[in-house]
């Protein structure tokens, strides 16, 4: 069986979790919360060096790390994933977009909201930096949403799964104001409608 090595408050374990609950591969999940200390460990370290999660553990024991190379992993030759040549590299356009630019602004605001160890940055100085940059990167993602209804297209693919890790919760968490982008807000709506669906805080059973 799989293992997956992630936190349950991350939206880039989540990102993992979800695709997997879509695809009904079962796994193991490890339990690295950001208060556990595991990702420091030496028995972590050994797996990966960068001490992050996710890390997808496979049954013979070789490992992946970063979300969205785990998911274009276990993506491959479902309908998560196009064939299409041109398809594929928008996919993979939109994975380097939320890796490079939403993800460093979304999830850095949200995680200096979440997390008490870092409290000490809740102030203008770090934090209205990245509300900017955050509508900035929603804007982008409005425009495309506009004119697509899934973020890479016509259809519901592991794009949508990476953006949607941390968009979710972008209004609540983050405080981004999430009432100027309508068509992200369908988007939303539309993403957790997707068979096998699962919030945040879904675990497999043990």
């Amino acid at each position: 069986m799989l293992k997956l090595y992630s936190m349950p408050s991350s939206g880039n374990s989540y990102k993992v979790r979800l695709l997997l609950n879509q695809l009904g591969i079962g796994f193991e999940h490890i339990d690295c919360e950001y208060s556990s200390g595991a990702t420091s460990s030496d028995w972590f370290r050994a797996k990966n060096p960068n001490g992050k999660v996710p890390l997808l553990e496979l049954e013979d024991g070789r490992l992946i790390a970063e979300s969205n190379a785990i998911l274009l992993f276990l993506a491959h030759g479902s309908a998560y994933l196009p064939v299409d040549r041109y398809d594929l590299a928008k996919v993979h356009e939109w994975l380097f977009f939320e890796q490079n630019f939403h993800e460093g602004t979304i999830a850095t605001r949200q995680a200096i909201f979440k997390y008490e160890q870092r409290a000490h940055l809740r102030n203008p100085e770090h934090l209205d930096p990245l509300l900017a940059s955050g509508h900035r990167a929603l804007g982008v993602m409005e425009a495309q949403l506009e004119k697509t209804p899934f973020i890479a297209g016509n259809d519901y693919t592991i794009a949508d799964i990476a953006l949607y890790a941390y968009t979710h919760s972008a209004g609540e968490i983050g405080k981004f104001e999430m009432e100027r982008f309508p068509f992200i807000n369908k988007w939303l709506s539309n993403v957790s409608k997707q068979t096998h669906h699962v919030t945040l805080d879904w675990l497999p059973a043990t």
